[in-house]
């Protein structure tokens, strides 16, 4: 039985990268220019990671309200040599991604999963700092990457002694 490596949210970010001004005038142009944005060392095939995040947003969007979205493939595409990933995008001007509030989405977390698991634990960090007034401020400035992986590491550090 594969035991699972538990991934900070944090050490997925600076895999992933935080971009700003990311080009875009719909949600399918700022996916595709963040799957552009990702390191070269990936191994993502991403024509067919683009495709799965499209047909994942078809069902439902990913967008959570708050000016956020969640574009994630249904599937988590990458196998167990795979190297999962969260890449934060901020886009040039907000867009609509039919999100529940009705807001337009100027922070967008790709997340890109090796495991069902790892892709839920991911999603729980993301939705639950999503709801922390100091975090929403920080994203909402488009802080630097040094401050936004600082803010999560501190988090995960207090969840884990509250374990």
């Amino acid at each position: 039985m594969k035991t699972e490596i538990i991934i900070s949210l944090a050490d997925l970010i600076e895999r992933g990268g935080i971009h700003y001004r990311v080009p875009g005038a719909s949600p399918k142009e700022v996916i595709t220019e963040a799957l552009g944005l990702l390191p070269a060392d990936t191994g993502l095939d991403s024509s067919g990671l683009l495709r799965e995040i499209l047909e994942r947003e078809a069902l439902m969007s990913t967008g959570i309200g708050r000016g956020i979205a969640l574009p994630h493939p249904r599937n988590p595409p990458l196998g167990e040599t795979g190297k999962p990933l969260v890449a934060l995008a901020f886009p040039a001007l907000p867009l609509d991604w039919n999100t529940p509030d009705g807001s337009k989405v100027d922070t967008v977390f790709l997340i890109v999963s090796s495991s069902a698991k790892q892709h839920l634990g991911a999603l729980s960090k993301i939705t639950f700092l999503c709801q922390q007034e100091k975090f929403i401020k920080l994203i909402k400035k488009q802080a630097s990457k040094k401050a936004i992986i600082a803010a999560i590491r501190k988090a995960e550090t207090a969840w884990a002694k509250a374990e």
